[in-house]
């Protein structure tokens, strides 16, 4: 549904992107993440029109006005409420305005639809933004960081609603909370100082990317047993995690299986348990942007 060829974007003499090779399949819920400044902005502002390249090419595979955009910031005039601010958007994307209480009911803002948006917080602004971007049933939806100034309810909200877009409309959003991408995205892009340095289905990443983790839990003292271990050539660190439980990196699953075992007896560890610990998408996110 959306692709970009070589796409390189720079401000003078700063790159802000730097040839990236986007590839978002239809009806794909796509979580674009990176740190500040890594170009998701940019990027987002190329696809939506907003921005032009500096060389490379952008394809998206529906026309410009089946294709609807949540900036980070949305404001909209204060004097108009909520309804009146979704039913504006319903008439300028030829939206159906019989959808405008539902989406701003699944957007969490039933009880506000009638008062006037200059006295909606930054997270209620965003949660309309939302039900404003929705609301034309646009088949592309591009969506800058936006669960970042919610609640967790809000969120949770926010998110449910993403998530019901899977297969009826092509998503692509870029967030620093990757708890949230991790939870609803089955495709995973991280930029890297305008570098795409990963791209692809979440559990790739998550089972191909990360260095293999075990979790122990030892009888304290376990500061000697963490010190044994960090002497050991395979281990690649050791972190304490509480009290009696530490995190030991480990170069491959076969060096875990095999020594892991011995190492902590050898150690005169008291183990209580130890087991493989689930990579998440933070982990995998330190690991290839280090």
């Amino acid at each position: 549904m959306i692709e970009t060829r070589g796409l390189v974007k720079r401000y003078g003499s700063v790159t802000a992107l730097d040839g990236v090779d986007l590839a978002v399949a239809r009806g794909a819920v796509y979580g674009l993440v990176g740190r500040n400044g890594a170009g998701k902005t940019t990027l987002l502002g190329i696809l939506a029109g907003l921005r032009s390249p500096t060389s490379g090419s952008v394809a998206i595979a529906v026309a410009r006005d089946d294709v609807a955009v949540l900036p980070d910031t949305p404001r909209f005039d204060p004097w108009l409420t909520g309804r009146e601010v979704v039913s504006l958007a319903a008439h300028l994307t030829s939206g159906d305005a019989a959808r405008v209480e539902a989406v701003i009911a699944e957007a969490g803002l039933a009880d506000d639809l009638d008062r006037a948006v200059r006295g909606y917080s930054r997270g209620m602004l965003q949660r309309l933004g939302v039900a404003c971007t929705v609301v034309g049933s646009p088949q592309v939806v591009l969506l800058d960081e936006p669960a970042s100034a919610l609640d967790p309810l809000g969120r949770r909200e926010v998110l449910d609603l993403i998530g019901r877009l899977r297969g009826s409309a092509t998503v692509l959003f870029s967030s620093h909370i990757l708890g949230d991408v991790q939870e609803v995205c089955d495709t995973v892009g991280i930029l890297d100082e305008g570098n795409l340095v990963f791209q692809g289905p979440l559990e790739d990443l998550l089972v191909g990317s990360a260095v293999p983790r075990y979790l122990v839990r030892c009888r304290p003292p376990i500061e000697p047993v963490m010190v044994s271990l960090r002497d050991r050539p395979w281990v690649v660190g050791v972190d304490p995690v509480d009290g009696d439980r530490f995190s030991v990196m480990v170069a491959s699953l076969d060096d875990a299986e095999v020594r892991l075992a011995r190492a902590l007896a050898e150690a005169g560890a008291r183990v209580i348990s130890f087991a493989p610990e689930a990579v998440t998408l933070e982990q995998a996110f330190l690991e290839l942007t280090r």
